[in-house]
Formats: structure tokens, sequence, C-alpha cells
């Protein structure tokens, strides 16, 4: 058989070597030639790297399966092939607000890396959880502000909720693809994913013995309250803002916490705002005696039963 002549590229250092190998080869096994023969290719640990064919558009370059021969992706004598790390940084938002920088093997899939991510940051359930890119919901709130002004009548509550039913929903929302990877779907390492849980399949059973996913399944639900992708009565939407001032603001204190307290759009839905005595009716929610970080949990639990009625 013919030998297969290839230029690799040792990314790390840009050093190009020229080296034969059989088609029959396994990528793998190239891998280990290369380090045999090529000092610069030498550094870290061999298992992180592998071989990257890169393509003018980012999105097609592809990472070589180490189990697959090299005839299998039809190379031609003169390609060139990188040899380089496949790990790199990725910064990952919660809807908490806290980023984690994360990493990740770019040659695996979105519903590969979610094991790896999920256990980062201290979730079990990984297979309910994906990615979004946040640029998209920004455009989104851009574009309801658009639609305010231009809409003078949706002050009217009827078409205020056509219109948030309209504008958020979770078919809206950029969902990456679990099968294919950051780099197929375009995403570059120095943006940043929104990590949002999107099935429920086990949602009974997150309470305050599991504050980290309890912490995300809360704001979630916050969110979409206040932004009406869930809407209430103004009755439950009071309840959701009591106990949203235990998490906040801790026990109620009296003298401190009285009209005029609180930003009533961070507590209660838009079309509620306004409503007479709004601030009076979201501090007469009570709560349990407990200390501060007891009172978190216990109203972020609360909270939540409260979601599944």
């Amino acid at each position: 058989m013919v030998a297969l002549s290839l230029k690799i590229c040792v990314r790390q250092c840009n050093v190009v070597k020229t080296l034969q190998f059989e088609p029959s080869t396994a990528v793998y096994d190239a891998c280990r030639v290369i380090r045999e023969r090529v000092p610069e290719a030498q550094s870290g640990q061999a298992s992180e790297y592998g071989l990257f064919l890169s393509d003018e558009d980012p999105r097609k370059g592809i990472w070589l399966d180490g189990g697959r021969t090299l005839d299998y992706y039809m190379l031609r004598n003169g390609d060139i092939l990188e040899y380089k790390t496949k790990h790199r940084p990725q910064k990952i938002k919660m809807l908490d607000g806290a980023v984690k920088t994360v990493m990740v093997d770019d040659s695996k899939t979105v519903g590969e890396l979610l094991i790896t991510i999920c256990s980062r940051i201290g979730i079990t359930n990984y297979d309910e959880y994906s990615l979004i890119q946040e640029l998209v919901e920004e455009k989104k709130d851009e574009g309801l502000g658009t639609l305010k002004k231009e809409h003078p009548l949706l002050g009217d509550e009827r078409k205020m909720e056509k219109l948030r039913a309209k504008l958020h929903t979770e078919d809206d929302l950029n969902w990456l693809d679990h099968g294919r990877t950051f780099r197929e779907q375009g995403i570059v390492a120095s943006e940043t994913l929104l990590l949002r849980r999107k099935f429920f399949y086990s949602d009974l059973n997150v309470d305050s013995r599991d504050p980290v996913q309890l912490n995300l399944l809360y704001v979630q639900a916050r969110d979409d309250i206040l932004n009406g992708s869930h809407p209430v009565s103004f009755d439950k939407a009071s309840v959701f803002g009591g106990i949203q001032t235990h998490i906040q603001f801790g026990p109620h204190i009296e003298h401190k916490h009285k009209a005029g307290f609180l930003d009533l759009k961070e507590f209660l839905p838009k079309e509620y705002m306004k409503q007479r005595g709004a601030e009076k009716k979201i501090f007469q929610v009570t709560h349990s005696g407990c200390c501060a970080t007891e009172l978190i949990l216990w109203s972020s639990a609360q909270w939540t039963r409260l979601c599944r009625t």
C-alpha cells in the first residue's frame, strides 16, 4: 500500500513536519508516532491531544476520532493536520448570575460535555440540563422593548399576556444541539453560555438537601414568573414575592420593611406592579422561625413547592 504523506502542524509552537503513514493507521497510533518523532509534540499529556482537520469555515473543521483509520477521512498527500490539545476553557453562566470557567474537550458533543460541566458545578441530573447562547436572550429583551414602543395599547392586560406568550416560550430559546460539538454550532471560546434546566424528570426530588439545584430551580422559576412565561394570579404572585423577600433580605423587620422599600419590578410581574397595596400584601407573607441560612433554603423550597401546585 502506498504511504500517505501528511504535513503535521504542532499548533502550540507552529512547527510543521512532513511524516509518512500507512493509510490504514489508526488515528490514535498516528498521534503516538507524532509524539515519538516530533520533539515539539512531546509536551503535556498525550491523552489531551489529538489531530484536527481544519476548514475555511471553522464550523466544518473536525477532530479525527482516535478509533478511526486515516483513510476513513479520505486524506490526500500534502494535507495538513493540526496536532494540538483538545481542551479549552468555556465560561458557563448560571441563572443566579454566577459564572464558572470549565475546561471542556472540544471534540466532544454538547451532550457529552454536559456530564463534565454539571459534575464540576455539583449537579447530578445532567440529562435535565442544556445550554443556551446568552446573546439570543438579550436580543429578545431588546425586541420586547421595541414592541412596547410600537404598540401603545399594550397596557391592556390581555394583550400583555398574548405578547408574553409569544416572546417568552421555551421553544424560542436557542438551545444547543446535544448531538453536535460547540465548534459545529459556531460557539467560540470567548462566548459565555447559559446553563438552564430544560427537562424536569426529577423536579419533585429537589429540596433543601440539594442546595445547588434548589437555588437554580428557584431562580429559573422566579424569572419565568416575573417575565410572564408562567402567568399567575395577583394573590399567588404576592405569595411568591413574599417568599422572595425572605430569600433576599432575611426575616421581616417591621421598621425597615415597609412601603417604598421594595423595587416592585423585581418581585411582581409587570401587570401587578401598580396594584393597590401590592407591597403591603407581599410583606404579609409569614415564615417559620429559623436562622438566616436555613431561612434561605426553607424559602427556596417553599417557592418551588408552590410552583408545583
